[in-house]
């Protein structure tokens, strides 16, 4: 039976690369929001931030993407989720679609202080690297704090946090 690998942390917090190494050790594949948001939408994007028109490009993503979770399911493969997950409400959807196809879920919960994900912000906005897919900016770091709901009590239960981040 195959499992679908639910990411989630706040911005900075390390999502993308672990996603990339756990799909790597799992012989997983991945699907980043980001990328996606970057190849399909970004020419379209208006220089203001659009909260709504974002979040509705974000469910069309996440329609194709469950569409090939299904395909990958069927031939026993993992799915590695990094599409950010910064809801409890938005986690609960990814389960129970998985829960409606018969596939596992396990969250993965990077639990970093602020200031460390500053830093690694501010480190990836200047190299743009491998992880990079967009500027982020201290005014979306400041949101960020205010929009991420932290996993708690029920949903913690079985979940993998990393100490190492």
């Amino acid at each position: 039976m195959s499992t679908v690998h639910l990411i989630t942390g706040n911005v900075g917090a390390g999502k993308t690369s672990y996603a990339v190494a756990l799909a790597d050790r799992l012989g997983a594949v991945r699907f980043s929001t980001d990328e996606w948001m970057v190849t399909l939408f970004h020419p379209d994007m208006k220089d203001v931030m659009d909260l709504p028109w974002t979040l509705e490009r974000i469910d069309r993503i996440e329609d194709q993407v469950w569409k090939i979770i299904e395909q990958l399911a069927a031939r026993g493969i993992d799915a590695v989720l990094d599409l950010g997950l910064s809801k409890k409400d938005h986690r609960d959807r990814q389960r129970a679609r998985a829960r409606a196809l018969g596939i596992e879920t396990k969250l993965h919960f990077l639990d970093v202080d602020l200031a460390t994900r500053t830093s690694r912000v501010n480190e990836r906005n200047a190299e743009k690297g491998e992880s990079f897919a967009f500027e982020v900016t201290p005014e979306m770091v400041a949101f960020m704090e205010g929009w991420f709901e932290r996993p708690e009590g029920d949903e913690l239960a079985g979940a993998v946090i990393p100490t190492s981040r």
